[in-house]
């Protein structure tokens, strides 16, 4: 099969590698979109360090193409969406409810950095039935696709932030998944979301999805998140993050 990878540092291309096989708990998925990261870019760059002909891409939804014997939720045919993060959910970090950290530092991030991604006719799911939802039918590919990483990261961001029910949060830059944030803290029930943004096309996207003060920091500082709020600082203890280790909402 065909897989775009790569090839070294600043150094991209397509490579013939083998189709991937599915362990016990594992699937195969064909991808039918995909969406570049930045993070992509950075890796690329030179980010992680040196990858040879590594696959990349963590961003896609597709068909199931093939199940291992132990997969419970999904079987071939299937229309599929997978997280950008893909732990092993028996490691204790992933049980205690740091998934990205599974294993390793950051090894619940899997494609594209220790593993190959998602830019090949097929890529391999570890922990299928965790790490992969079912799309529903009224939802278009191109819809779910943003689901498998921006809106994740942004909505994970407000719940590990532990927003009290009408509490006060600043969300600092409103890119796609800054934006994510903010609507991840009004769906968590923040009672003012201050959106720190200088751009006027953010900015108006920021109030869409739930902002109720945006900041511009190139103006005054004298509305800036801090004054917003007379200089209150949060009292209070930290929630606990949610540790099931189910699979993506």
């Amino acid at each position: 099969m065909q897989a775009y990878c790569m090839r070294s540092i600043g150094e991209t291309g397509f490579v013939e590698k083998d189709r991937p096989k599915a362990g016990p708990n594992d699937d195969i998925v064909r991808p039918t979109k995909a969406l570049v990261c930045t993070s992509d870019v950075h890796t690329v760059g030179g980010a992680i360090g040196e990858r040879e002909d590594i696959t990349l891409g963590h961003e896609a939804v597709g068909v199931v193409e093939s199940v291992g014997d132990g997969v419970e939720a999904f079987e071939p045919g299937d229309r599929v969406a997978v997280g950008a993060i893909t732990p092993d959910w028996g490691s204790l970090a992933a049980q205690d409810g740091h998934p990205s950290q599974s294993n390793e530092a950051l090894g619940g991030w899997k494609f594209a950095n220790v593993k190959d991604g998602v830019f090949a006719e097929y890529f391999h799911v570890n922990d299928a039935d965790a790490n992969m939802a079912h799309i529903p039918p009224g939802v278009s590919d191109e819809a779910a696709v943003y689901v498998t990483d921006m809106m994740s990261t942004g909505f994970s961001a407000a719940e590990r932030a532990g927003i009290p029910i009408g509490g006060t949060v600043a969300v600092f830059a409103q890119g796609p998944v800054g934006l994510m944030a903010t609507k991840g803290a009004s769906l968590r029930g923040a009672g003012t979301i201050i959106a720190v943004e200088s751009v006027p096309e953010r900015q108006e996207l920021a109030e869409f999805y739930g902002a109720d003060e945006v900041v511009d920091f190139t103006e005054s500082t004298a509305r800036m998140p801090r004054g917003l709020t007379s200089g209150r600082k949060r009292v209070g203890t930290r929630h606990k993050p949610h540790t099931s280790a189910g699979p993506l909402p």
